[in-house]
């Protein structure tokens, strides 16, 4: 019996819930810096984003391809250079790796001259992040998780099953 097979419905569930936890983290950064004007290195906080890659047992890091055979990416976000990929493997041939790329869009601007952060013409610099957008993104990745528990769930039950026979 090749066991490979009978939890296969595990290993896509868990690397499901790998991703969909990985978007949650970075939602709530979002939505926690949203008003931040000014991170740690002095620049405005820029919105993050979680992106599954899949890498096979070749070592070919599978992307989105589009029609045409060239790279596409989701949101029209790209890689910026350098951006290191990390890994959080969990085996069986295919490995999810979550990156966290940052937005690449201007920030908002605003005018408030008594603002701490304000710059000589009295503009602050707040993240381009909307609010409402960051908490469909939230619910939507709450409804993964919890359809990959199910799922986790149903190929559960049909191990139990297929080692009862």
């Amino acid at each position: 019996m090749n066991f490979d097979k009978v939890f296969s419905g595990f290993n896509i569930s868990s690397m499901g819930l790998t991703y969909q936890r990985a978007r949650m983290n970075t939602i709530s950064e979002n939505i926690a810096n949203l008003e931040t004007t000014r991170t740690s290195d002095g620049t405005v906080y820029k919105r993050k984003m979680a992106v599954p890659i899949f890498e096979s047992d070749s070592g070919f890091l599978n992307f989105l391809r589009s029609s045409q055979s060239k790279l596409a990416t989701s949101h029209g976000v790209h890689f910026p250079k350098g951006t290191p990929l990390s890994s959080s493997g969990v085996g069986f041939g295919e490995e999810l790796i979550t990156t966290v790329i940052e937005d690449e869009s201007e920030p908002l601007t605003e005018y408030n001259p008594s603002h701490p952060d304000s710059d000589e013409n009295g503009m602050v610099h707040k993240p381009n992040i909307n609010l409402v957008s960051e908490m469909v993104e939230m619910i939507s990745a709450s409804r993964g998780f919890e359809a990959n528990v199910v799922a986790i769930n149903a190929a559960k039950a049909m191990a139990k099953e297929s080692l009862e026979i």
